[in-house]
C-alpha cells in the first residue's frame, strides 16, 4: 500500500458531521512566518483578538497541503534516484556522456541542496542506502521538514479543542518531540507523569498519541521505522511499530488459531443482566460489560415487531492480563484485528454463526467494544459472510475501525468514540487527523472529563455517559437500530477459543 494524503475535509468532533473548511486563501510555506497584528494595549479588543486561539480547521486545512507537499516531495526524491540508478540512464551515458554528466550533476543537486529536495534519496537499493546515511547522520530531507510541520499543526488544532493539551507540562512534551529532542522529551514525559501519575498522563496526550509517535519516528536516527511515520501522515494504518519498525506482520504468526465456538451457559450474573435486555445501546453495552472478556459472546434471536426474526451478535473486547491466552480476546488479537480481518477472533465468530444454525441470507447486527467492534467490521469486511448474512448494522464502541470498510456499502456503520479513549486512536486516524470518516456512517463522540484511560475505555464509561447527559446520542442510535425492536425470543452465549 502507498499512502496517499488527500485533501478531505477534517473530521468533526461533536457529532460525526462534516463541516467544510473556510477558504483560508494562500497559506504560507512551511518554512514562513506569518506577520501577526498588533495586540495593542492589555485589554484592549487588539489584544483579545490576538490572544484568540487559531481557528482548528484552517490548522487542519494547512496540515492537509503540508502532508500533500511533503508526501509529493518524498515520492520527487524516489523518481530523481531510479532515474539516476535505472539502467536505462546507465545506457544513456554511455552514449552522451557529456549530457548524462550535466543530468547527473543536476539531480545531485535537486537531491543534495537544502534549496532543492534536501538529503531525499530513497528507494531501491543505492537509495534506501543513501537515506541511511542520512538518517545516520541526521540530514533532514525538505518533506521531513514540512511532515514534521504538518503534524505539529494537527496538534495544534488538537490542542484547541482539548485544553489539557495547552498546559505547560503537556506543552513541554510536544514541543520537545517537534523539535526532535528525545532527551528533552523524556524528561517532560516523566515531569508530566509525576505531575498526573500514569493514567491521566496518558489521557492527557491520548488525542494526539499517533502524532507524536509518529514524529519520534520521523527524526530518530533509525532508518528503518520510518514507514510509520510516512503511514501515519498520510492517514493509513501503520504496519510496522514506532520504535523499531519491526513489521506488524509478524503478529499473525502469533494468532494462527483456526478459532472455535462451543455452546455456554450464563453465571447468575449474566442471566439476570440478559433478563433486562433489550433493543437499546445501552442495554447493549451493559450486556457486553457482563459478558467479560475471557471468550465468551453472546447471540440474540429476536422476533421483530414487523414479523421478522433477526439475529444479533454482541461481541466484547479484549483481556489486558496477558499478552496471549486461549481466546481470541487476547492482546495479540487486538494487534491482528487492527492489521488484518481473516483473525482467529472472525473464524471463531463465522463457526459459531454456523454451529447455531442462522439462517442463510437472515439479518444481523453486530454490537461490539473494542476489538470486539474490531472484529464486528473485520466480519463486515469478509466477502463470505457479507454474502451469507445480510449485516444491517455495526455498532462499535471505543474501536480503531476508521480504515475497515463494510462489503456491502449497505451496511450502516455507527461509531461511538470517548475522545479520552486511547484505542480508538490506533487506527492512525483520531481526533487531530485531518481525513474523514465515509459520509454514510454515523460517528457519535464526546469528551467526558471524570474518566481517565484506562476507565474511559470500559463499556461501564461508555453506559454511563449515554444513560446522562448524553442521552440524545443514545436517542439517535436506537432510532438507527428500530428495526431490531421487538421480543428475544433466545439468549445463548457461546465461549470463543483459539483451538
Amino acid at each position: 500500500m502507498t499512502p496517499q494524503a488527500t485533501g478531505a475535509s477534517p473530521r468533526h468532533l461533536t457529532d460525526g458531521r462534516r463541516k467544510d473548511i473556510p477558504d483560508a486563501g494562500p497559506l504560507p510555506g512551511p518554512c514562513d512566518t506569518p506577520a501577526l497584528p498588533d495586540a495593542g494595549p492589555a485589554g484592549s479588543p487588539e489584544a483579545t483578538a490576538a490572544a484568540t486561539p487559531a481557528d482548528g480547521d484552517l490548522l487542519i486545512a494547512a496540515s492537509v497541503l503540508l502532508a500533500d507537499a511533503a508526501l509529493a516531495a518524498r515520492q520527487a526524491g524516489a523518481h530523481l534516484t531510479a532515474a539516476l540508478t535505472g539502467g536505462s540512464f546507465a545506457l544513456q551515458a554511455l552514449r552522451r556522456p557529456a549530457w548524462a554528466a550535466g543530468a547527473t550533476l543536476s539531480c545531485l543537486r535537486a537531491l543534495t541542496s537544502r534549496a532543492g529536495l534536501g538529503f531525499a534519496a530513497n528507494g531501491g537499493t543505492v537509495g534506501e542506502l543513501a537515506r541511511i546515511a542520512g538518517n545516520l547522520t541526521r540530514r533532514r530531507p525538505a518533506s521531513v521538514a514540512m511532515a514534521v510541520d504538518a503534524f505539529a499543526l494537527r496538534i495544534e488544532a488538537a490542542t484547541a479543542a482539548h485544553p489539557n493539551l495547552d498546559s505547560p507540562h503537556a506543552r513541554r512534551l510536544t514541543d520537545a518531540l517537534v523539535a526532535g529532542d528525545r532527551l528533552e522529551a523524556a524528561r517532560a514525559l516523566h515531569a508530566l507523569v509525576e505531575r498526573l501519575g500514569v493514567t491521566r498522563a496518558l489521557t492527557t496526550i491520548s488525542p494526539v498519541i499517533m502524532e507524536l509517535l509518529a514524529l519520534l519516528g520521523l527524526l530518530d536516527e533509525n532508518p528503518v521505522n520510518d514507514s510509520f511515520s510516512w503511514v501515519t501522515l498520510a492517514g493509513g494504518v501503520p504496519t510496522t511499530d514506532p520504535l523499531f519498525g519491526l513489521p506488524c506482520s509478524l503478529i499473525k504468526h502469533l494468532n494462527p488459531g483456526p478459532g472455535r465456538a462451543e455452546r455456554a451457559d450464563p453465571d447468575p450474573i449474566l442471566a439476570k443482566v440478559l433478563g433486562t435486555s433489550r433493543n437499546d445501546i445501552v442495554s447493549y453495552i451493559n450486556d457486553i460489560g457482563a459478558l467479560g472478556n475471557h471468550g465468551l459472546v453472546l447471540l440474540r434471536r429476536i422476533a421483530c415487531t414487523d414479523g421478522a426474526v433477526r439475529h444479533v451478535l454482541l461481541l466484547p473486547g479484549t483481556s489486558f492480563a496477558l499478552l496471549s491466552n486461549s481466546t481470541p480476546q487476547d492482546l495479540v488479537g487486538a494487534f491482528d484485528g487492527c492489521l488484518r480481518t481473516d483473525t482467529t477472533y472472525t473464524r471463531a465468530a463465522r463457526k459459531l454463526l454456523k454451529r447455531a444454525g442462522v439462517p442463510a441470507g437472515s439479518e444481523l447486527m453486530m454490537v461490539g467494544h473494542s476489538l470486539g467492534g474490531l472484529t464486528a467490521m473485520n466480519l463486515a469486511a469478509d466477502l463470505d459472510t457479507a454474502s451469507e448474512y445480510r449485516i444491517t448494522h455495526v455498532v462499535t464502541l471505543g474501536s480503531p475501525i476508521d480504515n475497515k470498510r463494510p462489503a456491502d456499502h449497505t451496511t450502516r456503520v455507527v461509531s461511538l468514540v470517548n475522545k479520552h479513549d486511547v484505542i480508538p486512536m490506533l487506527d492512525g486516524r483520531g481526533p487531530a487527523s485531518p481525513h474523514d470518516v465515509p459520509d454514510s456512517w454515523v460517528e457519535l463522540s464526546w469528551l467526558d472529563e471524570s474518566y481517565d484511560y484506562p476507565l474511559s475505555h470500559a463499556p461501564q464509561a461508555y453506559s454511563d455517559s449515554l444513560r446522562g447527559e448524553l442521552a440524545h446520542h443514545r436517542d439517535r442510535v436506537n432510532a438507527l437500530i428500530g428495526s431490531y425492536d421487538g421480543e428475544i425470543i433466545g439468549n445463548q452465549p457461546y465461549m470463543l477459543r483459539d483451538r
